[in-house]
């Protein structure tokens, strides 16, 4: 269980695809031609060992191209708390902000400026590393994201074994068999976990060129991590009663001044979160 909660939160989720390119430079397959992109993330999963009842096994991070970042940055004042929603392509149809490298660096400038509290579902093992893997893999500055300071007290690490500014839910609520996954805990808490499609459709998605697509389902795992952050939170004391109830008005709200935006993906958001709850209300 973490034990504060920072000034500056981030709860954030990473949607990734094989990555074509790593199976040519690797592996001398071809990503020219209709098929080429297909045909190279075929070649990773081959790699990886895929048969016929695992097409897809799991790739190494290093391996995969990350294709958006979404999060709820929380901010708390004087004033109170407050939130707003971060996603990154911003532009899906802006050719130079949907690169990796581009992404990354957005991602990489705002951690290295504000140093917030990250929270994530498997992020220790899985959306962490690839942020560091493919950073490198990038060539990039990590913007003070890598720095790690003296003595654990002095100052920020997000590579510490221990301590509150890298929290990853999954290994708080279980170990091993017992880790549910995230839309199990989620939908179980009355949250909406999967809606209508999960990371295994990414791929298939990108290769369709459905970059939105990827983004909204990203969108949607960042605002049910927060929320399941927030029940945790609760759970855990640091979120009294009033306040739990208060971060989830500011999600509802933010929700709904993000569909004013044009973001009418979340009005089906709404509405499963709004099926979800009268279920669980029957308890």
């Amino acid at each position: 269980m973490f034990k504060t909660i920072a000034p500056c939160l981030f709860s954030f989720d990473i949607e990734w695809i094989p990555d074509p390119l790593s199976a040519e430079i690797l592996h001398g397959t071809s990503i020219n031609g209709p098929q080429g992109n297909e045909d190279a993330m075929k070649r990773l999963w081959a790699e990886a060992g895929a048969t016929e009842e695992q097409p897809q096994p799991y790739l190494k991070t290093v391996l995969c191209r990350i294709v958006s970042i979404c999060g709820v940055f929380r901010e708390t004042t004087s004033e109170g708390a407050s939130i707003k929603l971060v996603t990154l392509p911003a532009n899906v149809e802006d050719a130079e902000k949907v690169k990796e490298a581009s992404i990354l660096q957005a991602l990489l400038k705002a951690v290295g400026v504000r140093k917030p509290q990250l929270v994530g579902y498997n992020s220790h093992n899985a959306d962490v590393p690839i942020i560091v893997q493919r950073s490198i893999v990038n060539g990039l500055f990590g913007e003070g994201m890598g720095e790690r300071p003296d003595k654990p007290w002095e100052g920020v690490d997000y590579f510490a074994q221990s301590g509150d500014f890298n929290i990853d839910l999954a290994p708080i609520l279980g170990r091993y068999a017992q880790t549910p996954k995230l839309n199990e805990i989620a939908t179980l808490c009355g949250i909406p976990g999967k809606v209508d499609t999960d990371g295994g459709s990414v791929s298939g998605m990108w290769l369709r060129g459905d970059l939105k697509g990827i983004v909204d389902y990203n969108e949607f795992d960042a605002i049910t991590t927060h929320l399941l952050w927030a029940r945790v939170a609760h759970f855990g004391g640091l979120l009294g009663d009033e306040a739990y109830a208060r971060e989830q008005t500011m999600v509802r709200e933010l929700l709904e001044s993000e569909i004013d935006r044009g973001k009418t993906h979340f009005e089906r958001y709404i509405a499963e979160w709004d099926r979800l709850r009268a279920l669980v209300a029957k308890r």
